[in-house]
């Protein structure tokens, strides 16, 4: 699924400069156009489960996009992006978009396909539900304060209500519930399975520093939002 998207009450770009010029954006999008229509006409290769996978992932993208486009005149105060935030972000990217579509569109890493009994690839696409719900319902409950990065915006507020009110990372458990859905809807180690690992490092890197940017901004308000609500799950207050 869609790569640039990651939780935050917070989010990497310093002023008012979009992550991606509008140039670029374009031709990311009509790449992946050219690569799923590939990918259609591969769908008895591929199997049902990949049909699966790019409807999810093009129902990520139309999510995301009028946040993406409306957020970019946010005014950014405060903002990390370090080497090591460009390697994940990179990481996501390649594992969530491009390896997964290449494949399909290419059979490219067949030579890396794996079998898997049909009643995996049905959860995997049920897991898409809940998935598209909480990463719709999230984008929406952060409103402006969401980004693709590790920024605070002027004005910037602590969103404690909506899906908020009971997962402290909603978005984060939507696109936890993509990569484990992935490698059981492309049943291939490069195009599906890479991308648990790469978001394994995003979950571990990035959010001990997200959670220390909400804490230095809300203080005492932040606190007592990490004391009542879990980060993954809503009775375990890690």
């Amino acid at each position: 699924m869609t790569a640039g998207h990651v939780d935050a009450q917070l989010g990497s770009n310093v002023g008012t400069r979009p992550m991606m010029s509008g140039l670029g954006t374009l031709v990311m999008l009509v790449t992946a156009l050219v690569l799923m229509i590939a990918a259609l006409f591969r769908w008895r290769e591929n199997g049902w489960g990949a049909l699966a996978w790019l409807f999810g992932f093009v129902a990520m993208t139309a999510i995301r996009l009028p946040h993406a486009k409306r957020n970019r005149a946010n005014q950014i105060v405060t903002a990390r992006k370090g080497l090591d935030e460009t390697l994940l972000l990179i990481g996501m990217f390649t594992t969530i978009m491009v390896l997964p579509l290449l494949h399909l569109a290419t059979g490219v890493f067949a030579f890396a396909d794996y079998q898997l009994p049909a009643t995996a690839t049905a959860f995997g696409a049920i897991l898409l539900v809940p998935m598209l719900w909480l990463f719709w319902r999230s984008h929406a409950d952060l409103g402006r304060n969401w980004s693709p990065g590790l920024e605070v915006r002027h004005g910037h507020d602590l969103v404690t209500g909506g899906v908020y009110a009971r997962w402290r990372h909603p978005m984060y458990v939507a696109i936890w519930l993509t990569v484990l859905s992935q490698p059981l809807l492309i049943h291939n180690a490069i195009g599906g399975l890479l991308a648990v690992p790469a978001f394994a490092a995003m979950w571990l890197l990035r959010v001990p520093q997200e959670e220390a940017m909400l804490r230095e901004r809300f203080g005492e308000a932040y606190d007592a939002y990490c004391a009542r609500v879990g980060r993954l799950w809503p009775m375990v207050r890690s």
